[in-house]
């Protein structure tokens, strides 16, 4: 995906909002809203006092506040602070915390009273603000309509998660209805009664049976027919509803529909861009003829049995199976069964594992302790008449998609045929022990589809939760959080060990790193010390053997010398002395027709050889080893006598 600046900024500016490390976590929430900051920070930090302020960015990325505006609210508004987000140390992104406010639209017998109140409101003080408007005491009221069920007084609505608008309904069983009003008392009555909507689809020529209660809106039926066809609300278009169902926000017990069953048809709102001829589908629901509801009092007096409820028929004109009966590997039959899933409710659904069930058990639990997630197990029976709601509104709603790719390896099975459940029996059987095949043993088809919530343990894998198809979407996100809820517990001892047994593992490493490092220290220093010992062997034997062939040649110079004349030999007499560098002296005579050479013999048997030293006499200095080694001592001027002293050469 690329990113503009302003995407980076965003992206930016969120991570430090919120502390997110995961990038691709931060990415996936800002997508869910749209790339409003505000409202991602909304949803992943709850605030106290309300939610941060949406405000535009000028064109150096600060935010904008607001222009300020008086609230309508009855109630009085409350004090806002303000909170710092840190973006980078260049510049700040400033927002204002105000308390959120909540539409409601309430019904009561023939009034409707709209009220728009705090979030940090409590439901007492909804009767209290209802007690004024209804003159309804708030002891004989009872307020009903509320997606988790009935709520005490001194409940919060922050604590139970609304939408921005919602539809709420008094009922007042101990005041009797007067003349007046026994008409709307009957049709308050119908907010607890099921309504059957018959909804043709005329372009898939296919038939959706589905049970709704009074309380539901138009526009959530609208929405939920938006998952099962993947026709947009903005593009449905409708034959069958009554002219008094005019406001999509209206309860189908107040938009005059028939009782117990209505039939309505839908299609996508023609467009030169999308005209086409029908498709020719075979419908997976009976058709059910048209008739007058008013005189039945459920549903199976006019001929609808229980799977025609669901939208499951038993024709067999039906779409092809989940899952083929013979795939040669499992990776196959998901494959298949991804394809055939989202060709049956639409792209949004869970992303399905596709591999085997070891596969799937490898990527949730063998991984780090910080990347392992829990094991989803989808488990699909089409002859269930729980399958078709469960797939299309449950499966498939935004907010169980996103929490299942987050936190989830889902992997899915079909068991309508008795091969494929056998195939995944033996698959539980070898993975994860006989405990979770009698479990899956254990349930009816009427109980399916399930969706087991399997943990990876540092022994065994335990299976936290097993949901039935029977559920409704808060039910099932409460559960999936309550099993997240003991994951995350058990996750983090698991991050802790890890940690403790790298860190030992990392000191054991780094010792065994030193340790060799020492002894490579000490065979390079050992090695290098062989290594001088042999050089110094080596330089020690050069020099033994000059030395021995130095003395070698002075001894043969030695010999080779003529003897010393007598002083009174009558001959011409040279008597010479020659200081060594020692300082000591060396006194011979020679003839005074001895040649030069022998001179230089005689000093270099003494250790001083021609080579390395020069002879020299005082005064004059003359370099005798320069003349000529022919010529005698006469001709070189040393004679009768004369002192000399040697010097080594340059």
């Amino acid at each position: 995906v690329g990113f503009n600046t302003a995407s980076h900024f965003v992206l930016n500016s969120f991570l430090a909002c919120t502390g997110i490390d995961n990038i691709a976590e931060a990415i996936t929430l800002l997508e869910l809203n749209n790339w409003d900051l505000v409202a991602a920070i909304n949803g992943v930090i709850p605030q106290e006092n309300g939610i941060l302020q949406s405000s535009p960015f000028n064109s150096k990325g600060i935010a904008v506040p607001p222009p300020s505006s008086s609230s309508s609210s009855s109630s009085p508004p409350s004090s806002s602070a303000s909170a710092f987000c840190p973006i980078n140390p260049s510049s700040r992104h400033i927002v204002e915390r105000q308390s959120r406010m909540l539409n409601f639209r309430v019904e009561y017998r023939q009034r409707s009273v709209e009220l728009v109140v705090e979030e940090g409101s409590t439901v007492g003080e909804i009767k209290q603000i209802l007690e004024t408007e209804l003159g309804v005491p708030v002891s004989k009221m009872q307020l009903k309509g509320w997606k988790s069920g009935d709520v005490s007084d001194s409940m919060v609505l922050r604590s139970l998660h609304l939408p921005k608008n919602n539809s709420l309904y008094v009922l007042t069983p101990d005041i009797a209805p007067t003349a007046s009003t026994s008409k709307n008392s009957a049709l308050q009555d119908s907010l607890n009664q099921n309504f059957l909507l018959v909804i043709s689809h005329r372009e898939a020529q296919r038939d959706y049976n589905l049970n709704f209660p009074g309380s539901r809106t138009i526009q959530e039926v609208k929405r939920n027919i938006s998952d099962l066809t993947n026709i947009p609300v903005r593009h449905q278009q409708w034959e069958g509803w009554p002219a008094s169902a005019s406001d999509d926000s209206m309860t189908l017990a107040l938009s005059g529909i028939s009782y117990p069953c209505h039939h309505l048809s839908v299609c996508r709102r023609s467009s030169p861009a999308n005209a086409q001829e029908p498709t020719e589908e075979c419908a997976d629901v009976h058709m059910i003829s048209d008739s007058e509801g008013d005189d039945y009092e459920d549903a199976s007096e006019f001929g609808v049995d229980d799977s025609e409820m669901f939208g499951v028929g038993s024709s067999s004109c039906r779409k092809s199976p989940m899952m083929p009966e013979n795939s040669e590997n499992e990776t196959d039959a998901l494959i298949h069964f991804t394809s055939e899933f989202s060709s049956r409710y639409g792209e949004t659904h869970p992303m399905f594992f596709i591999g085997s069930l070891e596969a799937a058990s490898q990527e949730a639990f063998h991984g780090k302790a910080r990347d392992r997630k829990l094991l989803a197990i989808y488990l699909h029976n089409d002859d269930s008449v729980l399958s078709n709601v469960f797939c299309s509104q449950m499966m498939c709603a935004d907010s169980i998609v996103s929490y299942l790719s987050q936190n989830f390896i889902t992997w899915a099975w079909d068991v309508t045929k008795e091969a494929n459940k056998s195939r995944l029996l033996t698959m539980c059987t070898r993975h994860f022990g006989s405990v979770v095949t009698q479990t899956i043993r254990t349930y009816t088809t009427d109980q399916f589809p399930l969706l087991l919530i399997v943990m990876g343990k540092r022994t065994s894998n335990e299976v936290l939760n097993v949901i039935q198809g029977n559920t409704t979407v808060d039910e099932l996100m409460m559960r999936l959080m309550g099993a997240m809820e003991i994951f995350t517990a058990q996750q983090q001892e698991d991050i802790k060990d890890e940690d403790e047994r790298e860190a030992r593992e990392m000191v054991k490493r780094e010792q065994d790193e030193a340790y060799r490092l020492s002894l490579e220290a000490d065979r390079k220093k050992r090695e290098a010390q062989e290594r001088e010992e042999a050089e110094q062997f080596r330089l020690e034997q050069m020099r033994k053997e000059q030395e021995e062939e130095k003395e070698a040649i002075r001894l043969s110079l030695e010999q080779a010398l003529p003897p010393e004349p007598d002083e009174e030999s009558g001959e011409q007499i040279s008597k010479l002395r020659i200081r060594t560098p020692s300082g000591e002296f060396l006194e011979r005579r020679f003839l005074g027709s001895c040649k030069l050479q022998v001179l230089f013999d005689f000093v270099a048997s003494k250790g001083y050889p021609f080579e390395e030293f020069k002879l020299l006499t005082t005064f004059p200095r003359r370099n005798i080893t320069q003349l000529d080694p022919g010529s005698t001592l006469l001709e070189a001027k040393l004679f009768p006598q004369e002192t000399l002293f040697l010097e080594a050469k340059e």
